[in-house]
Order: structure tokens, then C-alpha cells, then sequence
């Protein structure tokens, strides 16, 4: 008998229809940033903000209760058979021993793989996808999923409730999940948590270009390097981020103690 092809997915934020459908359709993120007369805008975007309000209600609804994670990205591209898909399915099942849940974004490579280890090693797999003309669904690893519509919600969850970020080799998105995290850190809008670049011949010429010209051209400053780790080790990378965690517990130890001799002090005094 004939395998049954399978029927092509299309997405409308949460919903997933199969089947037929009209080709080239516009997401939710192209409605919103398509320019339009004033009476239009009047008309669909005052509802819009109400839909945008929902999935973050959505967003912060389901991941309240995950405790620590890390999110890990990069590219969609790359095969099972990948160096970059091994190392992430490895490095996502050693977080998920130390405690961490794994963000992503839901969908196949890298994406697949930090899902799949961290789901092998008893850990809780997430995936934040998003509405796109011509993309994948969640994949077959993935716990706790959720369909984004919009961009700037999806890319608020990776950092909201991630207390470090692991980038492997990818494109565009990646990219801009990169230095996304490093401007939140670098202008303070979230604690300052480890960055982590896995594939050093990846990711060598990047950072030698911005010593040789933002840092050279003092568009940076020299501690801002010191935010990210460049390594091929997985243990390596592993250790990155627990370490910053336990320096983090130390801290918090420190404020405590600190806060409890100024009480006594200030108890004495009175």
C-alpha cells in the first residue's frame, strides 16, 4: 500500500491547519509592520495589541514555573549527522543534568538537538516557535511547546526566563538572537549572564572583526568581550554556566549576610 504523503502545515499562532492552502499568505508579523492608511491602522491594529497582549499573557503563563534554563540557539539547517548537532544534543543533556531546563526555538538542527538531549537526560525541553510563511513545526523533543504570531514576543521568553545563552553556528536568526542577549547585558536590561559561542573556526573571524574595528574604534569597550566564551569543548561550555551560577549564589549569600549584620547594627543602636 502507498505511504500517505503527508499534508502540508500551516500555522496561525496557536492553531495548526493541514492541507491545502493559499500559498504565500502574509503572518501576523508582516500585517503588523505592513504600512497602511490611517483608517486601517485605526481599524485592526487597536485590536492587534490585545492578541499581542495575549501571547505574552500565554508566554508567561506557561514557562512562570520552569526554574533555571538556558536557551540555545542556532541554525535550523543543519543535519542529525551534523558536529554542531552532536554538540548540542551533548552540552543540552549536561545542563539538563545540572538542573536546567533547555529553551529553543522549537524547531529542527541545532534547535532539534539541544531539545533531544535535554529530554534523554530527564530534563524539561522547551520550544518557542514562530508563525512563518514557510517553516517547520514544533519538532518530536520538544516538552512544553508553545506557537509565537510575533517576533518580539518569542525573542522576550528566551531572555525572561534564561539564566545564560549557548549559540551555536547559524544565520541571520542567530545573529540576531546573539547580539540581541549582549545588548540586553552590555546596557544592563538583564543581569549580566554567561554567553557562550560553541565553534570556535565559527565564530573566530566575528569576534577578531569587532576587536579590529567596534573595539579598536572604542564603539565598545574591552569589558564587553569579556561577556562571551568561545570554546569546542562541551564540558567547557558546561562549566561556563555553573560556574557563574554558583558566583551568583555567592553573591546573593554576600547581600544576605551584609543586610543581616546592618539590622543587628542598626537594632543595637536603637
Amino acid at each position: 500500500m502507498a505511504r500517505r504523503k503527508k499534508e502540508p502545515e500551516r500555522r496561525r499562532g496557536a492553531v495548526v491547519v493541514r492541507g491545502t492552502g493559499k500559498e504565500g499568505r502574509r503572518t501576523e508579523d508582516t500585517e503588523l509592520l505592513r504600512a497602511q492608511p490611517p483608517v486601517l491602522f485605526r481599524d485592526t491594529d487597536t485590536w492587534r495589541t490585545l492578541r499581542i497582549t495575549g501571547e505574552f499573557v500565554e508566554g508567561f503563563d506557561a514557562l512562570a514555573a520552569v526554574g533555571p534554563a538556558i536557551s540555545i540557539f542556532g541554525s535550523a539547517r543543519i543535519g542529525r549527522r551534523n558536529r554542531y548537532y552532536g554538540a548540542a544534543r551533548r552540552l543540552a543533556a549536561r545542563l539538563a543534568e545540572e538542573g536546567y531546563a533547555i529553551i529553543t526555538g522549537g524547531g529542527p538542527g541545532v534547535m532539534e538537538a539541544a531539545n533531544r538531549g535535554a529530554k534523554e537526560a530527564g530534563g524539561l525541553s522547551i520550544g518557542c516557535n514562530i508563525e512563518l510563511p514557510f517553516e517547520q513545526g514544533l519538532n518530536e523533543y520538544v516538552d512544553l511547546g508553545m506557537e509565537f504570531r510575533y517576533f518580539f514576543v518569542r525573542k522576550v521568553m528566551f531572555v525572561k526566563y534564561a539564566e545564560g545563552f549557548v549559540i551555536f553556528p547559524g544565520g541571520f536568526g542567530t545573529l540576531d538572537e546573539l547580539f540581541e542577549s549582549l545588548t540586553l547585558i552590555q546596557t544592563g536590561k538583564v543581569e549580566h549572564f554567561p554567553v557562550v559561542l560553541y565553534g570556535k573556526d565559527y565564530w573566530s573571524g566575528l569576534i577578531a572583526w569587532i576587536r579590529e574595528r567596534p573595539l579598536y574604534e572604542e564603539k565598545i569597550s574591552p569589558q564587553d568581550l569579556d561577556l562571551v566564551t568561545i570554546t569546542d569543548n562541551v564540558e567547557e561550555a558546561c562549566a561556563a554556566i555553573v560556574r557563574h551560577r554558583s558566583h551568583a549564589r555567592r553573591e546573593v549569600e554576600a547581600e544576605s549576610v551584609a543586610a543581616t549584620e546592618e539590622a543587628v547594627t542598626e537594632a543595637r543602636r536603637s
